[in-house]
């Protein structure tokens, strides 16, 4: 992997490599890794899934002890359909407790799956999701609390996907596996056994979790022979810590078509992208030139500023380099050519119907030394480094920090501090006002529910999903060293 001082050169290289070639023979490697795809519809509106351990040979011959959802790593892709009912079951494998929070599905606070809804070793959840919002891309993973950032690097994650027929009208690829590609972005840190090695103390507390290894679906530098033509990436950060920016290496546009919450109004073409922990971004490629593509990373420079975060930088310096080639081949032709040139009209973004304002500090080292939790006294996160919060206060379980009215519009105007950090609202999809008092960027003002901040930033939301004190939904910050030390919150809307 190349490192932050070789990304420019090795970018260059791959560029004069890569640029004249064609994909004929070009099958050197290991195949992209597609997960199971389950449909709910197919399965008559149950999924199982079991929490479990496992062994994956993220280098070859030399398998790690990983956790899976029904798989020894990940899990299955699940795509349920808007206005079904979907019965899940999910089990409970591991020898301490998990939970299965669906990440970017609207739900009730009572099956979204966070950390009040522990699921004991041995025991057995069974919600059933109404699901009822535009199609989109959105993940699952574990999240129970103090536990989530190991729990996921393990590997308890997996991509969903929610349709409403909007995909197939327009006429974007939808094959699955062929011209429709889920893409997981990870990073891993693997010793010289090809062993996962995490331990969250130190430079990992402050920084989060960041690997020497960067990992797609799984595997290191695949390969995926695609048609000719364009295809469709959904692409999910399930890094625990580290932002991609993503590009290719011959410079060709890509046009972004969806975030979060679901599709753009039009698609946006881009030659780079940055994708924070836990956003997801639908893109479109052409390959029509039959030219092998080359996807890469260039290092990530999200560190922490001041208290030494010159040395944090050094100790912790992030890898770059190629994540995934396509090889277009001309025995699969591409059923999608064209590109289109609208997509959905969204509801416009009204400031005006926000009845309050609320004010969220992400705070780490010397922005949480000012703040003090109940009764005066400073509240510390566990482990060594900085003590973590939200506006002061370390995440406790039986506090709730907001309680708006099932149907309040509100403003959270958020203050990152320390580092970038991308910010996740449990129960809602927000739209971006403003960041550091501009508006966000075109590929950024559809639906959201993280949003990557360096600088602070309005968002609107409307809270349509009932949250009670037993139950309540979370905000936080989605490095997830920082959520497992404080860096979180609870409102309901009772």
């Amino acid at each position: 992997m190349f490192t932050r001082r070789r990304f420019l050169e090795g970018s260059l290289g791959a560029v004069a490599v890569m640029g004249g070639c064609t994909a004929e023979g070009q099958n050197a490697g290991t195949p992209l890794p597609i997960p199971e795809l389950v449909d709910a519809r197919k399965q008559n509106g149950a999924i199982a899934l079991v929490a479990a351990d496992g062994e994956h040979a993220f280098v070859p011959g030399r398998p790690a002890r990983t956790y899976g959802f029904s798989a020894p790593y990940l899990g299955p892709v699940v795509r349920v359909h808007k206005g079904d009912e979907v019965e899940f079951t999910v089990e409970n494998r591991l020898d301490r407790g998990t939970t299965a929070h669906w990440h970017g599905v609207l739900v009730p606070a009572a099956l979204d799956g966070g950390p009040h809804l522990l699921i004991p070793p041995g025991g057995i959840w069974r919600p059933v999701l109404k699901i009822d919002q535009p199609e989109t891309t959105a993940w699952y993973h574990s999240h129970p609390h103090g536990d989530t950032g190991r729990q996921v690097y393990r590997g308890l994650a997996g991509l969903m996907i929610v349709e409403d027929g909007v995909g197939e009208r327009l006429g974007l690829p939808r094959t699955y596996g062929i011209d429709d590609l889920p893409i997981i972005l990870q990073d891993r840190q693997l010793d010289a056994e090809g062993a996962l090695v995490y331990n969250n103390v130190g430079p990992t507390r402050m920084m989060g979790m960041r690997g020497n290894t960067l990992v797609v679906n799984g595997a290191i530098s695949p390969f995926a022979k695609v048609p000719r033509g364009l295809v469709r990436l959904r692409l999910l950060n399930a890094a625990n810590a580290r932002n991609f920016d993503l590009r290719f290496a011959d410079g060709r546009t890509f046009h972004v078509i969806a975030s979060d919450g679901g599709y753009l109004p039009a698609p946006i073409g881009m030659t780079s992208l940055i994708i924070a922990p836990s956003e997801r971004f639908e893109v479109l490629v052409d390959f029509s030139d039959g030219k092998v593509a080359v996807l890469e990373t260039a290092p990530d420079d999200n560190m922490m500023r001041g208290m030494g975060g010159g040395m944090m930088a050094g100790m912790m310096e992030s890898v770059g380099g190629e994540l995934l080639r396509f090889e277009p081949h001309s025995a699969s032709a591409a059923a999608t050519h064209t590109i289109p040139k609208t997509l959905v009209a969204l509801a416009t973004s009204d400031p005006e119907r926000a009845i309050r304002r609320r004010r969220v500090s992400l705070d780490m080292g010397p922005a949480m030394m000012r703040g003090q939790g109940a009764g005066g006294g400073m509240r510390m996160g566990g482990g060594m480094g900085p003590p973590m919060g939200i506006n002061g206060q370390v995440y406790d379980m039986g506090r709730i920090d907001f309680a708006p009215k099932l149907g309040d519009t509100e403003i959270w105007e958020v203050t990152p501090n320390m580092m970038a950090h991308p910010f996740h609202v449990h129960g809602v999809i927000f739209n971006v006002l403003s960041i550091g008092g501009k508006a966000p960027a075109s590929h950024l003002a559809g639906g959201k529910d993280t949003i990557l901040l360096n600088e602070p930033a309005e968002l609107l939301m409307t809270f349509t999903q009932p949250a009670t004190p037993n139950f309540p939904f979370m905000f936080h910050c989605h490095i997830l060293e920082h959520e497992d030390g404080g860096m979180m919150g609870q409102y309901t809307t009772a």
